[in-house]
Parts: structure tokens; C-alpha cells; sequence
């Protein structure tokens, strides 16, 4: 959270954003603000954002919900991923993070900017392969992870995965997406533990799916772990440094 002192009629920008706000008017118990934003920004109060403003209900209501999930894991990241960028001094990045949240939805929930502290640096560099069909969620977790000192590669789907595992060194680990077109989750796993080549590879679940929805075994034939959507990034590098005994 920034926290800034401002007198009356004295303004806080967001140039990158976009935004500017001004303290209008002070007494006692109330401070009036006013707020100049795009008009693909919307301005909510937070009794309304938290309640009172609702996204219209889906026809398919397991589609909503896994969009919803999914919805909800793309603006933590990306909120997480200012954080950070913040934290290593890259402000224009930071807006631009930012714009790409406002845009993703009307409001956020407090809660959902709470973290807790970062994970310790890791004791050598990591190796990631990160898997996902949604490209915003798979770049936001990427670069959250590479701002930890992890080296991390990409793959849109299941079968980019495979097709990158056989042609380049193998990572530490692998974060993969279960409901993906192509060659879903559960489809990947099982050809990496058929191979003797990837033994000992670890590999994780980032879903917005439960894991009982999946016939996925738990362990060294199936996934080290689960992560449902929206993740807290930073408790993931921490189970990754666990499961890579570098805790």
C-alpha cells in the first residue's frame, strides 16, 4: 500500500495510468476526494465493490466459476507483480501492471492485496518450465518468478510443454495449467513420468480447478503439489525452494 500526506487541493498522478486524485476538501471526520480517470477505468466506493457491484451471473455456472477463479489469479499476480517491480525500482512497469488489473476488473477486495512476507532468496538459480493456454496469466507469473532469480521458460499447452522438455535442458520444475486445449493437464503429467528421462522432475499443479476433478495421483507419479487458483505466488516459490531441498 502507498501510503501519502496531501494537503488540500493538492493532487496525486498516475501518469502512467492515467489517473489523477485530488484532495478536494478536509474537516473533521471526512475528507472529500476527487478522482479524473479513463473512461475504461471504473471508480467504485468500496461498499460497493464489495457487495453491491456484481458481475452479471453466467449461463453455464461451472464455466463462471472456473472464469471467475481464473479472473481472480491474473489480477492477484499482476498485483503481486507490481509489488515487486515496485520493490526493484521499475515504476513504469509498475503502472503498466496496474492498468492491465483496472482493466481485468472494476474492483478488488482489500484481502486480495494482503501478502505475506516474500520468500528468502533462493540458494541457486531455479529452472522453471511455466505452462499455460492463458497467455496474461502465464507472463504475470513469469516475470513475478524471474524477479525472485528464477529462470523461467514458457509453453502455450501441453504439447509445447513435451516438445520443449526433448529439445532443451530439463528445468527443476514444471508449472503446469490442467484445463488446457490440445494436451491438458493431466494428459502432460502422465507422459513426463513415463519417462525415465524426467525422473525426480518436479512438477506442479496451477489450476483453477480442484484437484479431485482430475485423475491425477498425488507424489512422484503424478503432481508434488497443488496450487488452485488465485495462487499467493510467493507461498509457491516458497514450496518450490522446499521441494528442491534449497530451504
Amino acid at each position: 500500500m502507498l501510503v501519502l500526506s496531501r494537503r488540500e487541493n493538492e493532487k496525486i498522478v498516475f501518469p502512467t495510468l492515467g489517473i489523477t486524485v485530488q484532495v478536494c476538501g478536509i474537516n473533521r471526520t471526512t475528507t472529500r476526494i476527487g478522482i479524473d480517470a479513463p473512461p475504461s477505468v471504473p471508480i467504485l466506493r468500496e461498499e460497493v465493490s464489495s457487495g453491491k457491484y456484481a458481475m452479471p451471473a453466467p449461463s453455464n455456472p461451472a464455466t463462471g466459476r472456473h472464469q471467475l477463479k481464473n479472473r481472480l489469479h491474473a489480477a492477484s499476480l499482476a498485483v503481486h507483480l507490481a509489488q515487486k517491480q515496485l520493490n526493484a525500482g521499475l515504476a513504469d512497469e509498475a503502472d503498466q501492471t496496474l492498468m492491465a488489473a483496472l482493466r481485468e476488473f472494476a474492483a478488488l477486495d482489500q484481502d486480495m492485496m494482503a501478502e505475506n512476507s516474500p520468500p528468502p532468496p533462493t540458494k541457486r538459480s531455479i529452472r522453471a518450465l511455466v505452462v499455460d493456454d492463458n497467455s496474461n496469466e502465464c507472463a504475470l507469473l513469469a516475470e513475478f518468478l524471474r524477479l525472485h532469480g528464477i529462470k523461467v521458460e514458457t509453453a502455450n499447452d501441453g504439447q509445447e510443454a513435451l516438445d520443449y522438455l526433448k529439445s532443451h535442458d530439463r528445468p527443476d520444475v514444471v508449472l503446469l495449467d490442467m484445463r488446457m486445449p490440445r494436451c491438458d493437464g493431466p494428459t502432460t503429467v502422465a507422459a513426463i513420468r513415463r519417462d525415465a528421462a524426467y525422473e525426480g522432475l518436479k512438477v506442479f499443479a496451477v489450476s483453477g480447478s480442484k484437484p479431485d476433478e482430475w485423475t491425477v495421483e498425488p507424489g512422484t507419479r503424478g503432481v508434488d503439489g497443488w496450487f488452485s487458483k488465485p495462487i499467493n505466488p510467493a507461498t509457491l516459490v516458497r514450496q518450490m525452494n522446499i521441494a528442491l531441498g534449497l530451504n
